[in-house]
């Protein structure tokens, strides 16, 4: 599906008219900073950066695939941002988006990249090396850009696909970060309960 390509002219950076803690949706309407619709595609936002400084550590690593992935993933969720940032009576048709295409994209490169990598014998913590940590980072902010969108969907509308990509893409960054860890031939992190500090005693 082709989109419209953005018509933006970013002249001047700071306007002044958010300093009471207000601001605008895409339709042109004030809302407060801290509603949920801005709390919901503030927070993809967010992870949008993660992804960008885990996209950057692909790189550093070699690992190009990987990094193609995570560039196409940031357009996708600033194209999620654009939808979340925009009343559905607002929406225009040529509007960019998260699609079932997206979804079904992401449930791919889950199921190819997961079939590499060996069964996981416990939980396994972030870390091991800086590109897994980054993605597992990705993978927390994810969640929680999910459950903000639940949670705005019980009281306006979100459009089902939108958590659908979400919950998805948490999944990818999990397996991403263990693909991530075998093609730098890094051990993972396994958790141990008894690593605790009470649990040696």
């Amino acid at each position: 599906m082709e989109f419209n390509e953005p018509r933006i002219a970013l002249n001047r950076i700071y306007t002044k008219r958010g300093d009471g803690g207000e601001t605008s949706l895409v339709g042109g309407q004030s809302v407060g900073k801290d509603s949920p619709r801005i709390e919901a595609y503030g927070t993809v936002d967010e992870l949008n950066a993660c992804i960008g400084l885990a996209a950057v550590s692909a790189e550093a690593s070699n690992l190009a695939t990987l990094q193609a992935i995570l560039l196409r993933v940031q357009h996708e969720l600033f194209n999620l941002g654009s939808i979340l940032a925009t009343l559905p009576e607002d929406v225009h048709p040529n509007q960019p988006r998260v699609t079932d295409a997206e979804v079904a994209q992401l449930e791919s490169e889950i199921d190819r990249m997961n079939a590499s990598l060996a069964a996981l014998r416990s939980f396994v913590l972030p870390g091991g090396t800086r590109l897994n940590a980054e993605l597992h980072l990705g993978r927390t902010v994810c969640r929680r850009a999910e459950r903000i969108c639940v949670a705005l969907a019980r009281v306006e509308p979100v459009p089902p696909e939108a958590i659908r990509y979400l919950n998805r893409l948490s999944d990818a960054l999990f397996v991403w970060s263990r693909w991530a860890s075998a093609a730098e031939g890094a051990c993972e992190i396994l958790w141990q309960p008894n690593q605790a500090a009470s649990g040696s005693r």
